[in-house]
């Protein structure tokens, strides 16, 4: 019986955080991928030291919802999921290879197939670009436009810039968008100034976080100047500096993020049949035009 459980930080402050997650769960557990599909979380229930005592499965499959490797993957999840001899260098990664490590929980005495984050996987590219497709309303889009991927960037974590120049540089190589730019919150290059790095006058702007929250939803529509109160909101596209910004919102709310966590699982050995050609197909038609 094979289980997979999908684990993500969630919020005390902010009760839509979880709610990708949810959404995504839901999505796996409607095409009938796995015998049983459970969510656990750091900051919400089910917790990440109470998930796996619901779980029935024999073989398990953890996959963290987070964009890169760091505390949460290398530390805080082994460690409340009680992962016995868990040490990251079973994943011999260089911030961005993580695959999966086949381990035992000590108190459920049970194979677990321990996986990356969805973040470095590189699947995670198609589905910042169908971002860019879901908010401008064009499955075609990239001739003429722009394309920044946006991180949070902090110096405590090198591998959260890894991440973001990671898909930068796959989405470039993809020869579709005119121009293409990393961009980050706390260190340079700057979302503030994103005009400065783009001579399209149009503009995608996809942040890769997986929630949508004080991040995506405050701070970066102010920083570039999309409006001066998010709480009055916002045009898509809004001008800026004679360029229409496109703004995605977080790229963990795209149907697609299904897909990423379904291709991480495979990796790691789960028996999937045809899920991912089901999400990917399901994922396109649901998906809303929104734009102009």
């Amino acid at each position: 019986m094979q289980s997979l459980v999908i684990v993500a930080h969630g919020s005390h402050l902010n009760p839509d955080s979880s709610a990708p997650t949810h959404d995504h769960a839901d999505t796996i557990r409607s095409i009938g991928a796995f015998d049983e599909v459970r969510t656990g979380f750091w900051k919400e229930e089910p917790s990440l030291r109470e998930v796996l005592r619901t779980v029935e499965g024999d073989e398990i499959y953890v996959v963290p919802l987070f964009i890169s490797e760091g505390y949460f993957t290398e530390q805080v999840i082994p460690r409340e999921l009680r992962l016995d001899g868990w040490d990251v260098s079973q994943w011999d990664s260089d911030g961005l290879s993580a695959d999966h490590a086949v381990i035992t929980a000590e108190d459920i005495d049970r194979t677990v197939h321990y996986c990356g984050p969805v973040g470095t996987h590189e699947a995670m590219t198609d589905v910042l670009v169908r971002r860019a497709e879901s908010v401008t309303g064009d499955s075609d889009v990239g001739d003429g436009f722009g394309f920044a991927v946006v991180g949070h960037g902090t110096e405590r974590n090198e591998n959260s810039a890894k991440a973001i120049e990671y898909h930068a540089d796959r989405i470039r190589q993809m020869d579709r968008f005119e121009e293409v730019q990393a961009l980050y919150m706390d260190e340079e290059p700057e979302v503030d100034d994103v005009t400065d790095f783009f001579e399209t006058e149009d503009i995608v702007v996809v942040p890769l976080f997986i929630a949508d929250g004080f991040h995506t939803q405050e701070d970066i529509p102010e920083d570039m100047g999309l409006t001066d109160d998010y709480t009055k909101g916002y045009d898509i596209p809004a001008h800026v500096d004679g360029h229409r910004i496109w703004y995605a919102g977080a790229v963990g709310t795209e149907g697609l993020m299904a897909d990423v966590i379904l291709e991480r699982a495979a990796d790691a050995g789960a028996s999937i049949g045809d899920a991912l050609e089901i999400v990917r197909e399901q994922t396109r038609s649901a998906e809303p035009a929104m734009g102009d």
